[in-house]
């Protein structure tokens, strides 16, 4: 058997080489044990599509009629897998449970068929393309696999955008969980199902096939994305996003705002300065009745006097366990009485700490980064990022006179 050795054919070779290989590095991991599973799983699910068409772009099915019908062929996990793989990630306590397994059922129909084919004589198999697998199977699998696809990005898209909304009123050191790299592999997938509905509606219209099929392409690049930037995604093991709870109103309270052991009466909060903690809002604000004075009043001891913002990685569920305040609670009251999420509320202290040491005489003496880091901020990207966010300027170029 002989492989022509033009560019499209290497490179159709080295990436799903690739895939392999960090589908199995995945496999293994320890940290993300159960997303990098469902990654694994994508990842080697598309590395075997890849293979039909190195197959076909290498002639190896011309020179060996066989290895039509060989059993490489999932792309109904396609959809299922990536979404899994959101919902486990950002997630730390999902867990499969028999009614997720309905969603596999079409992938594993899939992989009945081709498994059962496998075993026909040639002669079977070339009958069925002729008669059942051109007309009808490959139409329905085609179009099964784009609007599984479809379906299962929607759900994922939705799923990261509710989970990047309540990072934001859960944590205060965002960068590593953000996982804006997620979102773009996201897009580019909804690309490639752009791209199919245009050779859906080529072959079923105009009875084209592969005159204008660049899926091979756009997938080899999913899957490269994902061997690349997956094996290096952060621990996300203090994650714990449940969409059905964040869509619930936070419920009000009847007992006491906060079991704790007894504190000193807690005086006037000062305010910050330039009132970043209580920034007037451009919507009419929420009526201060529905809001908890003493547990506003032990939020702002616990930033103000506590200085808990220095922590760099401070959660609302560590400010939960400091001030004995219910998680909920705060979140009402950061969110409605402060008029911010938890993350502005918080790097909003770390700013002012950052613009307060600046204004002091040995400030020089210290670099900015070395300030900031000091200041409750974990990375000089997150600082200058934040820092222009409150202030409108560079780190660099704040007038500090």
């Amino acid at each position: 058997m002989q492989l022509p050795l033009t560019p499209l054919v290497v490179v159709l070779f080295a990436v799903i080489a690739q895939a392999l290989f960090a589908a199995g590095l995945l496999w293994f991991a320890r940290q993300n044990r159960l997303p990098s599973r469902f990654l694994a799983l994508l990842m080697l699910s598309i590395a075997l599509w890849l293979l039909d068409g190195f197959f076909r772009v290498a002639n190896i099915y011309g020179q060996n009629p066989n290895w039509y019908f060989a059993p490489i062929y999932y792309s109904l996990a396609f959809g299922p897998l990536l979404y899994f793989y959101v919902r486990s990630l950002v997630n730390h306590e999902f867990r499969l449970q028999p009614r997720h397994f309905w969603h596999f059922v079409p992938v594993l129909a899939q992989a009945l068929l081709y498994g059962w084919l496998r075993l026909q004589t040639y002669e079977t198999r070339n009958w069925f393309w002729q008669h059942v697998h051109r007309p009808y199977t490959y139409r329905l699998e085609f179009l099964g696999t784009w609007l599984s696809l479809v379906v299962y990005l929607g759900l994922s898209l939705r799923l990261l955008g509710q989970y990047r909304r309540w990072l934001l009123d859960n944590f205060s050191e965002t960068s590593q969980l953000r996982l804006q790299w997620l979102r773009t592999l996201l897009v580019l997938v909804g690309v490639v199902s752009v791209q199919w509905l245009l050779e859906l509606v080529l072959r079923e219209f105009f009875d084209l096939y592969y005159t204008y099929d660049y899926s091979t392409e756009l997938l080899g690049i999913v899957v490269f994305l994902i061997g690349v930037v997956g094996l290096r995604q952060a621990d996300m093991q203090a994650v714990n996003f449940q969409p059905e709870m964040a869509l619930e109103e936070p419920a009000q309270s009847t007992q006491p705002a906060y079991v704790a052991t007894p504190t000193p009466v807690l005086p006037e909060a000062r305010p910050v300065e330039n009132q970043l903690v209580e920034a007037p809002s451009t919507t009419e604000a929420a009526p201060k009745a529905a809001v908890d004075e003493a547990a506003m009043a032990r939020i702002r001891w616990a930033l103000e006097e506590e200085k808990l913002y220095l922590n760099p990685t401070l959660t609302l569920a560590e400010l939960s366990a400091h001030t004995g305040l219910a998680p909920r609670l705060i979140s009402f009251t950061v969110n409605q009485g402060f008029g911010q999420s938890f993350n502005d509320l918080v790097n909003g202290y770390r700013v002012e700490e950052v613009k307060r040491r600046l204004r002091t005489p040995d400030a020089h003496r210290l670099t900015l980064l070395g300030i900031a880091l000091d200041s409750g901020f974990n990375s000089k990207t997150t600082f200058n990022r934040i820092f222009k966010q409150f202030t409108g300027y560079a780190p660099r170029d704040y007038p500090v006179g």
